[in-house]
């Protein structure tokens, strides 16, 4: 066959081949459970699967997801080479509230209208039409990083499956009693004009407010009452003032009534020991137990009227009088006007107060009274909090398992039913004769209690987090009893980031194992999130945003996702780093360097071993044996930081093995041997040995870093022969190499070697000496196996210490310009006598100790400043220590230098 050197570019491009592959790997379905029976491949073991976290129709790829996707491409691919029934499910959410706001924002922008101005079914219409153009542009991106899910089996929170699962899931739980209406206070979005759960309101407790005080008259005349509000527009909704029982300023007021100064109506002062701290404020509380949840609980208890004061604007409505038709903050200037108009504004003052926030549209929630759907969460939150008590549910890092029952224990009914268009409408119908609710799992025309046919659908949509809490289950079939749900259910890891722990996993977590009677997943590794260089949290609002598909076009996929995986540490969130992702692009350039150099040297017809065992029984040399050695103990180790998440660690083991021990130790002690101009046995070992280890890496890098790796893989199947598609992606996990002890002892012997190699490095180092000056080794030790190794390897040793000669003695009388270093089975010896001139080598010394001195100090004097500590980002700090460390590390390794040029004279 033809050489190879000609089919193997002298640079890799990440351009080219990423997208090669990624086109490849789609057509041939290569991603699917079903492939492995195309080509023949035997899977085993228990099955593995995860479904993604959904991303939203409306979003774009962030570093977010590239991290959290990164995470499980890692998984699914290693447990697909490890021969396990693979899955990877891929979808995307319907997103209510964010996307009914984008399609609304572009209908008023381009055509100026409203979704009420097309009505319903029309404004339904252009979601769908919307959805179908640009709802796939995250999936497209994800593409860019070789994602490996199943695209074939994509779903979409709102797909005619998905929305079958929905509706029986609503119908049992109602039949079941799970699920109910009740009126009651809820938190108002006055912008997307809905209700909120409790989740979905995030709170600023610091706000900066103001404590207002204003008079209510007596209505007997006798004098007035002084309450302190931080909202004085909700004084229209007032139907009460309480006082504490036993505050004496005002126990001679209670039963008496205050008149109102804008609306007719008389306002009884009522005691309440639970509502009012007589310390704060004037000790008098206004009750509006419409518009606040404390007031709320007031009015039930004292059997208040509840006088709602806005519409679902936020304006106020008929009921406010004189100020029907203004916004609510409008309304509060003009009611604080015409307060102090009539002389009955009594001060204010600044108070920090918790201000809730709709996460969804920013705005400030108003709590109203409204009859919504509720499900009852005690009796499925138990059963969740049983699977992770019982070690069913794992959390990773353990350490969320107590937010998680935290939370668990404190947990409140789910308002589910959303005031919006763009959703799964409610499966309930109203009668209008008998006020009845029909709930079915199929659309109805007549009531089914007194068979009117008046009866029209709920308007209400459900939470997003309705369809998203069963995606575990209905996104592999159920309701019916397909083979994926059989199969793939429960999944095997949800990888999701802190923030949703309370949103959606604990939710997956109680409807799954109240339908599937099963838990729907088994870990739960929870990841931190990306940070900036300053500690930040990346954003578009810090205008710090880091767009992927950018990262991707400058450094390539494989080398984005390798640096993803390096920065994650158990526990905490990572850091964005230019310069690191730079380093991970010249790694993935070092990995095709070398695997280049190796296919090069490969003659024509050469037929590498594949079998460990086979291989075992070759003339291994002792570099041979080292390597082999080394590989085994790099993939035992990725077995275990894989298994439990510990991915920083596999990338780290990756990086060392094959950038420093494969590509800095291994070729170059064989290039001797590769060089032989005759295909001798040594030669041929080596190439098999270089090969075999070559496609280990290729193997265990490949979940990292797919592309790169898959195109190797490509080249060295040409060497081989192999006509067929054979992607690297199927390729079995390797298995150690079957070593004897002799063959482990002599490895050993190797690293002695390596040791002295590197001490005679550190000693040229230090003296300073340029690259042509070659130098004479001598090595001290009393162990014979070094002497018969060096003997052996003389050629790479002498190379690779840039030395001309090398001597193995038992006893060395040092002479005074010999420099020594210390191994650990004996000393090596350096003369440096008529290499170097002394005296201007402790002068260069010196001055560089200066140097870095002056460095060091500057880092002392910023750790020394509280003001620094104090303000500085923690991340900046412990890179001023780093820096610290290293400058005092380096003058220590220069005085050495120092010291031993001091001997010589």
């Amino acid at each position: 066959m033809a050489s190879l050197s000609s089919s193997i570019p002298s640079r890799y491009s990440h351009t080219d081949t990423e997208a090669r592959w990624q086109k490849l790997w789609e057509q041939e379905s290569a991603f699917s459970p079903e492939y492995a029976k195309t080509i023949g491949r035997e899977t085993k073991g228990d099955p593995y699967c995860i479904v993604i976290p959904p991303p939203n129709i409306t979003g774009q790829l962030h570093v977010g997801h590239a991290l959290n996707n990164t995470i499980q491409d890692v998984l699914i691919r290693t447990a697909r080479k490890q021969s396990r029934p693979t899955l990877w499910v891929p979808g995307v959410d319907h997103a209510g509230i964010a996307t009914q706001a984008r399609v609304e924002k572009d209908l008023k922008e381009k055509e100026g209208i409203t979704r009420h101005d097309l009505g319903r079914e029309e404004f339904l219409k252009r979601v769908w039409e919307w959805k179908s153009h640009y709802g796939d542009v995250i999936t497209k991106q994800m593409r860019r990083l070789g994602y490996s899910v199943d695209w074939t089996r994509e779903r979409f929170t709102m797909d005619e499956g998905l929305s079958k699962a929905v509706r029986k899931v609503f119908v049992d739980l109602y039949n079941q009693g799970l699920i109910y209406r009740d009126t009651r206070m809820v938190n108002w979005d006055p912008e997307a004009r809905t209700v909120l759960s409790d989740l979905e309101v995030e709170y600023d407790e610091g706000f900066k407010g103001e404590l207002w005080s204003f008079a209510y008259q007596l209505s007997d005349g006798n004098g007035e009452i002084v309450v302190a509000t931080t909202r004085p527009e909700t004084m229209l909704g007032d139907t009460a003032i309480a006082v504490h029982p036993d505050d004496n300023r005002y126990k001679h007021l209670i039963g008496k009534t205050c008149k109102h100064p804008f609306v007719d109506r008389k306002i009884p002062i009522i005691a309440d020991s639970i509502l009012v701290d007589p310390e704060f404020g004037t000790g008098a509380v206004k009750v509006t137990p419409a518009h606040d949840p404390n007031d709320f609980e007031v009015g039930k208890r004292h059997n208040l009227e509840f006088i709602t004061i806005f519409d679902e604007a936020a304006h106020v409505n008929q009921r406010g009088g004189e100020f029907t038709g203004l916004e609510r903050y409008a309304a509060r200037k003009a009611v604080k006007k015409r307060i102090a108009e009539l002389g009955l504004e009594r001060g204010s003052k600044d108070n920090i107060m918790s201000l809730g926030k709709s996460q969804r549209s920013g705005a400030v929630v108003e709590p109203m009274i409204s009859t919504q759907w509720f499900v009852k969460m005690e009796p499925l939150a138990k059963e969740a909090m049983d699977a992770v008590d019982t070690g069913k549910i794992r959390f990773v890092p353990d350490q969320w398992r107590n937010l998680f029952f935290s939370w668990m224990n404190e947990i409140r009914d789910w308002c589910i039913s959303r005031q919006l268009w763009w959703g799964h409408q409610i499966p309930a119908w109203h009668c209008a004769d008998c006020q009845h609710i029909t709930v079915s799992l199929d659309d109805v025309t007549n009531c089914e209690k007194c068979k009117s046919g008046n009866i029209t659908q709920d308007e209400d949509v459900l939470d997003t987090w309705f369809s998203s809490g069963l995606w575990p289950f209905s996104t592999l079939g159920w309701p019916e009893s397909t083979d994926d749900l059989r199969t793939f259910y429960p999944n095997s890891v949800l990888v999701t980031a802190y923030d949703i722990i309370f949103f959606w996993v604990a939710r997956m977590m109680m409807l799954g194992i109240h339908f599937m009677k099963e838990v729907p997943f088994q870990d739960v590794y929870i990841h931190g999130l990306m940070r900036d260089e300053q500690g930040r949290k990346i954003s578009k609002s810090l205008g710090n945003n880091i767009d992927p598909i950018d990262v991707i076009n400058s450094y390539g996929a494989d080398a984005y996702r390798f640096f993803l995986m390096a920065t994650l540490t158990e526990g905490k969130d990572s850091t964005y780093s230019e310069s690191r992702l730079k380093g991970y692009q010249n790694f993935a350039n070092k990995v095709w360097n070398s695997s280049r150099f190796v296919l090069m040297n490969l003659p024509d017809d050469f037929t590498p071993i594949t079998d460990s065992k086979q291989l075992a029984k070759l003339p291994l040399e002792a570099e041979d044996l080292w390597i082999l050695k080394q590989l085994n103990q790099l993939i035992e180790t990725l077995d275990r930081t894989l298994t439990n998440y510990k991915f920083h660690i596999a990338t780290e083991e990756l990086y060392t093995f094959i950038w420093n021990q494969f590509c800095d130790w291994y070729v170059e002690l064989i290039k001797p041997r590769l060089y032989e101009s005759e295909l001798t046995e040594s030669k041929k070992t080596a190439l098999h040995t270089a090969v075999f280890t070559l496609r280990s890496i290729l193997n265990v890098l490949h979940p990292f870093m797919p592309h790169i790796t898959e195109e190797i893989f490509s080249i060295l199947n040409k060497q081989e022969g192999t006509n067929k598609q054979d992607f690297l992606m199927w390729q079995p996990w390797p298995e150690v190499t079957p070593l004897s002890k002799d063959q482990q002892s002599e490895a050993t012997a190797l690293e002695l070697l390596q040791e002295v190699i590197t001490k005679a490095r550190l000693i040229r180092a230090e003296a300073g000496l340029a690259p042509d000056r070659k130098i004479k080794i001598i090595v001290q030790t009393a162990n014979h196996r070094i002497g018969k190794v060096i003997s052996l390897k003389e050629k790479a040793v002498l190379r690779l210490s840039q030395a001309e000669e090398i001597k193995v003695t038992e006893s060395h009388t040092a002479g005074k310009a010999d420099s020594m270093e210390a191994f650990s089975d004996g000393e090596v010896f350096v003369p440096l006598e008529g290499l170097l001139d002394i005296t201007k080598e402790k002068d260069r010394l010196n001055k560089e100790i200066l140097k870095i001195d002056k460095q060091a100090d500057t880092s002392r004097k910023k750790l020394s400043n509280s003001k620094f500590i104090e303000s500085a980002p923690a991340d900046v700090i412990e890179k001023e220590k780093q820096k610290l460390a290293e400058a005092e590390e380096k003058i220590a390794s220069l005085q050495k230098g120092l010291d031993r040029l001091a001997k010589m004279g």
